[in-house]
């Protein structure tokens, strides 16, 4: 995108590319509902079809969800290698997207599939907030605390699926966190005054957090002891079972982050490629925040603050991953 000349925005745009934000956010003349666009699709990372479906429709939600907005609908996206695997096969990937948007509340409306050989999919979806309610990454403030919905190493035990080296107990506990919808997280950070909000998905923890500092123009001090992580996922980085995307965001973010003596596998665990991952919500009132996720039942950590004393857009690590216990 960055190598791109592209014409300028109308002003009903609120939220394009510039800030590498979740969605893109339009508002019509004269409307009291924003139009918040998103989409992600991918290879299966699962080997039920029926769960890739759930995991790819609930990632694509959560975008809406990380801006403030109500899903409305969505639209299939399919690539399949129509000579090689059933079409029954894909019937039950798009039977699990559809489960998931019954759920969350949002329909079905068609799509477009191609041949491909290799299968795909994911989603485009449509939601609507008043443009007052839009949460974007680049408005977190100067003291706010920040908090993450899920934990993390669903990268770590994607590919030690792939490898056949996850343990039953990661493999549930995987499917479950990547088939927790974020709507309930979305709607206690409205209810606490959240200033900011993201997902966290591919980027990694670390990745999205260095996007939030940038764009807010603050830094950040992040508690890698308050990080909350699935079953076994140290021990899998400790192996080395990582996936490139995480690499790809470990060199990505290296330049702006001050690890102090924190050893690599932990470093990796923090950048780590994540599917379907939390909410990383920015809060001025931390008590309140915490009270609003408590009331929902959601689990949560608070990982670190926002500070404008040092330079913008950097990351500054403090504590070890491993003094969790674990």
């Amino acid at each position: 995108m960055g190598g791109l000349t592209l014409p300028g925005l109308p002003p009903e745009v609120l939220v394009g590319s510039e800030t590498s934000d979740d969605a893109a956010v339009y508002l019509p003349e004269g409307a009291t509902q924003a139009v918040i666009a998103t989409t992600d699709f991918f290879t299966p990372i699962v080997d039920d079809p029926y769960d890739w479906g759930r995991i790819a429709a609930t990632n694509a939600v959560s975008d809406i969800y990380a801006m403030g907005g109500t899903p409305a609908f969505a639209l299939n996206l399919v690539a399949w290698p129509v000579d090689d695997l059933p079409l029954e096969m894909l019937g039950r990937v798009l039977a699990g997207g559809a489960a998931v948007a019954a759920n969350a509340g949002f329909a079905v409306l068609g799509g477009h599939s191609i041949t491909d050989p290799e299968p795909k999919y994911g989603m485009v979806v449509i939601g609507f907030a008043p443009p007052e309610q839009i949460l974007r990454n680049s408005t977190a403030g100067d003291g706010d605390r920040l908090f993450l919905t899920k934990p993390l190493g669903l990268g770590m035990i994607s590919t030690a699926i792939k490898r056949g080296l996850a343990t039953d107990e990661q493999l549930t506990t995987a499917v479950a966190t990547m088939t927790t919808l974020n709507r309930e997280a979305a709607l206690a950070m409205r209810e606490a005054g959240a200033s900011a909000a993201t997902d966290v998905t591919g980027f990694g923890l670390l990745g999205h957090l260095r996007e939030m500092a940038v764009a807010s123009g603050v830094h950040v001090d992040l508690d890698a002891s308050a990080v909350q992580l699935l079953p076994g996922v140290l021990e899998l980085a400790q192996q080395d079972i990582v996936a490139g995307g995480t690499t790809r965001n470990h060199e990505f973010v290296s330049g702006a982050v001050d690890w102090a003596d924190l050893p690599l596998a932990e470093q990796l665990l923090l950048a780590d490629a994540q599917t379907s991952g939390g909410l990383l919500i920015a809060a001025p009132d931390g008590e309140a925040m915490a009270a609003a996720l408590e009331a929902r039942g959601i689990p949560w950590a608070e990982v670190g603050v926002c500070t404008c004393n040092k330079p913008s857009g950097g990351i500054t690590v403090h504590g070890r991953v491993a003094d969790q216990g674990r």
